[in-house]
């Protein structure tokens, strides 16, 4: 490309791109309202971007939000929004405000303090780090709240030691196979080399803690603080924090006030409507949902059946049908001038086995997980209704390409006690915490149901559904099923599995990669290779 810049225009400019003569750059202008709004006019100009910046924007840098409102209005709608990206942590909220900030699923993505590599057992100031929610703290419910919660964090706290102890004891490092420096696998006692030794000790630690925590996270209640990292376009921003402001809960409503604070520091064009005429609005109709949908379950909703299931599938398709559809869907792309319509009807005169051995060669082209079936796949959908413990669904509650809808959480559903926690003799404590919590949630469940939920431990068991196609759902078991996943969530991902092979015994082998079997240290292959990571980067 000639360039069309003088030299004073190509200093400046580099200051704002990451090149003044190519036809591919970075924007690297620091405000993200500059990036945002250049976007937005880029596409009502046949000006470059860069003689845009130059000639409109860099003479209004210093006018305020005035001249990047106006571009903005004028030369987008809501997706400009999308344009402006922020970064923001959150420390110290509640596992209910963090759930209710994660289920916006689209344009936001998160990172959260993990359950299995970090202990909840430090204090700060004295206190257990859980949420002191201000509606149950100023009411008569107090006492019980905070004896709950503690009683909680002592239970946790004491027997993390022991826990890494006992499955020590059971699972001990003598009788792990590890890599020496040749490369073989051998047992620990055949390794002769200290960094061998060193780094065997090292990840058979690593994997013994996250063992234990995992374990033991059941004892954790809802109130547990966490962290969490959030990158985000301004769009979603803005959802979010309309969500939030719209809440009965004090803390999200505080948190949206926080969040949006911090926001106007960055990227405030794109967030001002959250909480202004048009975002009270939408809060009074999110409010609106929520009450008719409450008055509709009572009148209509009258089954209280007990759920004695982990997972039900409820809704799904013919298998025939399943196949034509994706089988159709295959072929589309690469029939050009036919219509889906006439492919279908094609499709439809295949016999079984025809069917079979098409659906077979697009599994056997898969050669690990990460190679994802076609988007043809995405044709049949399934819904599941889980019962599933409080803790395992916050693993479920990351996959983003379903749909969830959840209850709220409480201690009506009874609870999940870990075979480790009967061995190590610690039964009775386990239940003396679920008791505890069960007691107090009763007492406030009447007058405060949302604010109940804190007092709930991760081990309750909770109910909601996921809807998912089956290009989701190979995705979602194959990873869910790995030896280093959490056997909460590793079982409920193989009964999905084996109950969409029960209904499409056929469709069901596209998902090649799930692991069926059981393992007494899950973390442990994982760590392993993590450490020859290390290794090859010390190297």
């Amino acid at each position: 490309m000639l360039s069309e810049f003088s030299e004073s225009e190509k200093e400046i400019l580099l200051k704002h791109f990451s090149n003044v003569d190519g036809s591919v750059f970075a924007i690297i202008t620091p405000r993200q309202v500059d990036r945002g709004a250049l976007m937005s006019r880029y596409s009502r100009t046949d000006k470059s971007m860069r003689k845009i910046f130059l000639d409109e924007f860099l003479q209004n840098q210093n006018r305020g939000d005035e001249f990047y409102n106006k571009v903005l209005l004028e030369y987008g709608d809501d997706s400009v929004a999308e344009l402006g990206e922020a970064q923001i942590a959150i420390e110290g909220l509640s596992n209910i405000a963090v759930k209710k900030i994660e289920d916006r699923r689209i344009g936001l993505s998160y990172l959260e303090k993990s359950s299995r590599y970090v202990a909840w057992d430090k204090k700060v100031d004295g206190q257990y780090k859980f949420y002191r929610e201000p509606d149950i703290m100023e009411s008569r419910h107090a006492d019980k709240y905070l004896e709950s919660c503690n009683f909680d964090f002592d239970v946790y706290s004491r027997n993390i030691q022991p826990m890494i102890s006992f499955i020590q004891e059971r699972e001990p490092i003598g009788n792990q196979k590890f890599r020496n420096s040749f490369g073989d696998e051998v047992l620990f006692s055949k390794l002769t080399n200290d960094d061998d030794i060193k780094s065997a000790t090292r990840i058979y630690n690593a994997t013994i803690k996250a063992k234990a925590l995992d374990v033991l996270r059941g004892i954790l209640p809802a109130s547990t603080l966490t962290n969490v990292g959030i990158t985000g376009n301004g769009r979603a921003f803005e959802y979010l924090l309309t969500i939030l402001y719209s809440s009965e809960l004090r803390e999200e409503r505080e948190l949206a006030l926080k969040i949006q604070r911090e926001l106007d520091s960055t990227i405030k064009s794109f967030v001002k409507r959250a909480d202004d005429k048009y975002g009270k609005a939408l809060q009074k109709y999110l409010d609106d949902i929520k009450k008719i949908s409450w008055n509709l379950g009572k009148k209509y909703a009258k089954h209280k059946n007990k759920r004695n299931f982990l997972v039900e599938l409820v809704d799904f398709e013919p298998e025939k049908r399943a196949e034509e559809k994706i089988i159709a869907a295959i072929l589309y792309e690469q029939s050009p001038g036919i219509s889906y319509h006439d492919i279908i009807s094609d499709i439809k005169k295949l016999n079984s086995v025809a069917r079979k051995k098409i659906i077979k060669t697009f599994s056997s082209l898969r050669q690990n997980r990460r190679h994802r079936p076609p988007r043809a796949f995405e044709m049949t959908e399934y819904t599941f209704d889980l019962m599933t413990n409080f803790g395992m669904f916050r693993d479920i509650h990351r996959h983003r390409v379903l749909t969830l809808e959840r209850q709220l959480l409480t201690a009506d559903h009874g609870f999940v006690t870990p075979d480790e926690i009967s061995a190590l003799g610690i039964r009775k404590d386990f239940q003396d915490c679920m008791y505890k919590s069960k007691e107090t949630f009763s007492g406030l469940k009447k007058n405060m149901p949302e604010q109940a939920q804190y007092v709930v431990n991760f081990a309750y068991n909770y109910p909601y559904f996921i809807k998912l196609n089956l290009r989701e759902a190979t995705h979602l078991i194959e990873l869910r099923t790995v030896p280093q996943g959490h056997p909460d969530y590793r079982k409920v991902s193989q009964d999905m599995f084996r109950s969409i092979k029960k209904v499409h015994p056929n469709l069901s082998g596209i998902i090649k990669f799930v692991d069926l079997k059981q393992y007494k240290l899950e973390r442990l292959e994982a760590e392993k290779k993590i450490e020859q990571k290390r290794k090859n980067l010390e190297n």
